[in-house]
C-alpha cells in the first residue's frame, strides 16, 4: 500500500510517501517539506502548498492519503493556517479520487512509538527505525508526515506477522499495536 502522509502547516507542510507491505514493513519513497514565506498573502501561500501536494500526488501516485486531524490549540492563528492547509489537502486528494484518513496526533504517536504522548524526537527516532534510515528526517514536519503515512497504512487492516499467538489463536499484539488500538478507540469516542 502506498500512502501520502501530510502534516499540514502554512509555514511548513510535511509530505511523506511510504510503501507498506502486508507484514507492516515500511519503505521510504519520498519525503519533503513545503515552505512558504510568512510575509506572502495567505492565498498565495495556499496556492504554493496546493501545487506541492498536487505535484507529489502526480509523481508518486499514492493509493490513499493520511492527514493530521485539526485539533484545538490555544494559538488561533496557528490552528487557522493548519485548517486552511488541511482543506487544500482534502481537496487535492478528492480531485485525485483518493480516500483520506484523518488521524489525531495522539493516535499517530501511539502507532509509531507505543506511547500517545511521545515527543517529536521520539517520533522522529521511531520513524527512522521503522524505515531503516540512519537518522530522523528533518525538519520534524517531514518525520511527522511519514509517521502519519505509516500509521494510516498500519490502521488499514494490515496485521503484523508474528509466530506467537494468544490464547484464542490470534497473532499477539506488540505494545505499539496495543497502544495504537487504545488511542484509536479513544479518538473515536472523542469525535
Amino acid at each position: 500500500m502506498r500512502v501520502l502522509g501530510i502534516d499540514p502547516g502554512l509555514t511548513r507542510c510535511g509530505l511523506g510517501v511510504v510503501d507498506v507491505s502486508p507484514d507492516r514493513r515500511a519503505r521510504l519513497v519520498h519525503v519533503e517539506t513545503i515552505h512558504t514565506a510568512p510575509d506572502l498573502a495567505v492565498e498565495r501561500r495556499l496556492v504554493d502548498v496546493s501545487a506541492g501536494i498536487r505535484r507529489v500526488l502526480a509523481a508518486f501516485q499514492p493509493e490513499s492519503v493520511a492527514l493530521e486531524r485539526v485539533f484545538a490549540q490555544h494559538n488561533l492563528r496557528t490552528v487557522m493556517g493548519t485548517a486552511q492547509v488541511s482543506g487544500v489537502a482534502l481537496l487535492a486528494a478528492a480531485e485525485a479520487g483518493l480516500s483520506v484518513g484523518l488521524h489525531t496526533p495522539t493516535e499517530v504517536k501511539a502507532a509509531i512509538t507505543g506511547y500517545g504522548a511521545a515527543d517529536k524526537k521520539q517520533v522522529g527516532t521511531m520513524v527512522a527505525r521503522v524505515l531503516g534510515l540512519t537518522e530522523a528526517p528533518r525538519p520534524a514536519d517531514s518525520a511527522d508526515a511519514l509517521a502519519l503515512a505509516i500509521c494510516h497504512a498500519w490502521a488499514g487492516g494490515f496485521r503484523l506477522a508474528q509466530p506467537a499467538d494468544d490464547a484464542q489463536g490470534e497473532p499477539a499484539e506488540t505494545p505499539a499495536q496495543r497502544a495504537w488500538r487504545v488511542a484509536e478507540k479513544a479518538s473515536r469516542r472523542a469525535s
